[in-house]
């Protein structure tokens, strides 16, 4: 049996695997598409890396750390595709409507929105630290990533 990797070192391992994303000479920086600009006063979206896939051809992972300020949130949205998250920093409040009720993640810990599915709840949980995300999207090539749902 394998023994369970300590909050610390599965941090550290989160970091270096973000990091090699990053380092990848096969990646290309993402430049948001227009309209892609998030509606939610200071959050901030960093575009790690997208890379096309090979065994699903149309489709691109795209990789991106949102910061959340405290008491930040974003309005209801939904995203291209299939969404994995890890929260890098703080605690994020998530719902998805594909996931049931809302829920609060500390760094560490990841979810799943799939493809499809509105993003109902985005928010720091604290109204004092900011709170990060990594968060890895496959979608097709070229797609708007988010949509804000007016």
């Amino acid at each position: 049996m394998t023994p369970p990797v300590s909050t610390s070192r599965r941090r550290s391992l989160t970091w270096a695997a973000a990091a090699s994303l990053v380092a990848l000479p096969a990646f290309a920086v993402l430049h948001p598409a227009a309209g892609e600009a998030p509606k939610a006063p200071g959050v901030q979206v960093a575009p790690l890396a997208a890379q096309e896939l090979n065994n699903l051809p149309g489709q691109k992972l795209n990789a991106l750390v949102v910061t959340y300020p405290p008491g930040g949130s974003s309005p209801v949205h939904h995203h291209a595709g299939s969404v994995f998250a890890f929260v890098l920093s703080g605690e994020i409040r998530s719902q998805s409507s594909a996931t049931g009720p809302e829920k609060i993640y500390k760094a560490g810990e990841s979810f799943f929105e799939p493809a499809g599915s509105s993003h109902l709840v985005s928010a720091n949980a604290s109204a004092t630290e900011a709170a990060s995300l990594l968060a890895v999207i496959v979608a097709e090539d070229g797609a708007i990533l988010t949509t804000f749902d007016e």
